[in-house]
């Protein structure tokens, strides 16, 4: 991690960063199901009306047909993501290249590279190296708007040309993506036999957007819900104390963007790292709570603290 008023290097040989493949994934994922007799997966078929319930089953009508089941679990997004949805947006746009010499360090990650600019929005940048000759490289905005992809196009080519330094490279892939930090609203459905879920519904930790091991948690929870016959479970709530923690944190950010960079650097300089680690794994103790807090300057906390909403 990288700010223009310093740097954080951690040895994570015991927690180590990685990076799964999607595409990896859902084949995998599919080929489950495909096992299963108890399971069928019905691709390319849109719903085409809000799920209706008749009795004590739920009618769903897609293009592929009426279904009836007692219980739903709807991972759509309620809405498309605008302003107002969530406190920050967590946009990005990375490209994964690879280049005609051996120009990444194949040992270290860089997760958060600051710039010095701040024109009310928080920007840093992320290289992730695959091999010596391969990289995953993104640029990533914290902003009250989710920003669109050609947005940071020109960007990602500065950093992947400054990173490069004029050699020869090929684009593998491109990503882009908006996560929300701080939904403002993911309401419940009011029947608990229809369970909404996924990123727009709980799924991601506030503070970070970091969705995919908290939804892989609740997927595990839910299906021995439902082999039990109890139904489908939501999202549980974060404790009391990481809710507080992580609002103000994002309200900070969102007030004071310019102080973004220095949050971080101090957070990655000064806790022991398997206690950072912990917190962003939604696993932390109350010593990390207090490692966290004390870690921080305390005066911009304060001040959004006790000012009016």
């Amino acid at each position: 991690m990288a700010s223009p008023n310093g740097r954080a290097l951690v040895a994570c040989a015991d927690f180590p960063y990685a990076m799964l493949p999607a595409g990896e994934f859902y084949q995998e994922s599919i080929a489950m199901l495909g096992r299963s007799e108890r399971l069928r997966l019905e691709l390319g078929v849109s719903v085409l009306s809000a799920p209706r319930k008749v009795g004590e089953y739920w009618e769903v009508e897609t293009s592929g047909g009426a279904y009836r089941a007692k219980w739903v679990v709807d991972t759509r997004p309620l809405a498309v993501p605008a302003r107002g949805g969530a406190v920050l947006w967590q946009s990005f746009l990375g490209q994964e290249v690879e280049c005609a010499a051996p120009v990444f360090d194949s040992d270290i990650a860089e997760i958060m590279h600051f710039t010095s600019r701040c024109d009310g929005r928080i920007l840093f940048y992320y290289l992730l190296p695959i091999s010596p000759t391969r990289a995953l490289l993104e640029v990533t905005v914290f902003a009250p708007e989710p920003t669109g992809p050609e947005a940071f196009r020109s960007e990602l080519t500065g950093f992947i040309d400054r990173r490069l330094r004029g050699h020869q490279y090929w684009i593998r892939r491109t990503e882009h993506g908006m996560l929300p930090m701080g939904m403002l609203d993911h309401p419940s459905a009011a029947d608990g036999s229809y369970v909404r879920a996924g990123l727009m519904a709980g799924g991601a930790r506030a503070s970070s957007g970091y969705a995919f091991q908290r939804i892989q948690r609740w997927a595990e929870e839910c299906a021995h819900a439902l082999v039990a016959g109890r139904g489908p479970t939501p999202h549980r709530a974060d404790p009391w104390a990481l809710r507080k923690m992580d609002a103000l944190f994002l309200q900070v950010l969102s007030r004071r963007p310019e102080l973004a960079a220095d949050l971080f650097l101090a957070l990655f300089q000064r806790v022991a790292h398997p206690r950072l680690v912990r917190f962003m794994s939604d696993r932390a103790t109350l010593a990390d709570y207090a490692a966290i807090i004390f870690a921080l300057p305390a005066r911009p906390f304060l001040k959004e603290l006790f000012s009016p909403a």
